[in-house]
């Protein structure tokens, strides 16, 4: 992506160089395995992810502060022309719809973070946190995706997961969050699913409506790697590599085909007027 010498937003709040308290030693596998569990396996995954958790009892330690490398520091500055990206674009969208967007904020870490939803690690993947309106980041997920789960990797994978979480803060300022929520409560473990399935597929719909009015700073395989991050991220995707089996039932943020159909009509269209993924459940 075409991002250097671009401007670079101010509502980025590094915590890299900070300590994050207790971390659990020995990550890796196990730690990636936690994480998609976690924002990917519905109800099971949490509980298995408990239990992952729970094996590396012992083997924890206070995380010390390091000193950001030259590589931190431009992948901090990267992260910060996205961001600044989603701001200019988001706000003249908003503004066509006469309403005003308010800008969230951004936080890399590493290890652990405390937030308004409560306490997080690395092992909890990028997400949204509706409580302080900000996206909660440790970059180093994108290197286990990309080694253990087949991402192709690049500059705008990282691109498309920030475009992706904010399109959440959309969602929380045009109210769609809040309702899916409401409308969630009495339902069975599978509806409630397939209503979180439609939020998660606006989100990546709305990052690739992002994506259509940034196409002036595009490198030529940047569509290729949003959509490969998108199909690593795909439920049916996880639940093979994880354990061999396929439970749509049991999906949270759609299979790896929804998830890229979605992106590409949003890039497509660029109009958020057709990312109503809730009408294929009602």
């Amino acid at each position: 992506m075409k991002w250097l010498g671009r401007r670079q937003s101010d509502n980025v709040e590094d915590r890299r160089g900070v300590s994050g308290g207790k971390v659990a030693l020995g990550g890796g596998v196990i730690g990636i395995i936690i994480l998609l569990l976690n924002v990917f396996g519905g109800e099971t995954g949490q509980t298995v992810g408990s239990a992952l958790e729970q094996m590396q009892g012992g083997q924890q330690q206070t995380e010390a502060a390091a000193p950001l490398s030259k590589e931190d520091e431009e992948m901090g500055d990267f992260v910060r022309v996205i961001l600044a990206d989603n701001e200019d674009i988001w706000s003249k969208i908003f503004e066509e719809q006469g309403i005003t967007y308010k800008n969230p904020k951004l936080v890399l870490f590493r290890g652990s973070v405390e937030t308004a939803c409560g306490g997080a690690s690395s092992a909890s993947g990028p997400f949204y946190c509706p409580g302080d309106q900000k996206v909660y980041m440790d970059l180093g997920f994108f290197e286990e995706l990309k080694t253990k789960f087949g991402a192709k990797g690049g500059d705008f994978a990282i691109a498309y997961v920030i475009a992706h979480e904010i399109g959440h803060h959309v969602q929380t300022l045009l109210g769609t969050s809040a309702k899916m929520r409401q409308a969630q409560e009495g339902k069975s473990e599978t509806e409630a699913n397939k209503l979180s399935v439609a939020l998660e597929l606006q989100a990546d719909f709305y990052a690739g409506v992002w994506t259509h009015y940034n196409q002036k700073n595009l490198d030529t395989d940047d569509i290729d790697e949003a959509l490969s991050a998108a199909n690593a991220v795909g439920d049916d995707a996880i639940q093979s590599k994880m354990s061999g089996q396929v439970v749509p039932d049991s999906f949270t943020h759609g299979s790896s085909e929804q998830r890229m159909y979605w992106f590409k009509k949003g890039f497509k269209t660029g109009d958020i007027n057709q990312g109503d993924t809730f009408a294929e459940i009602r």
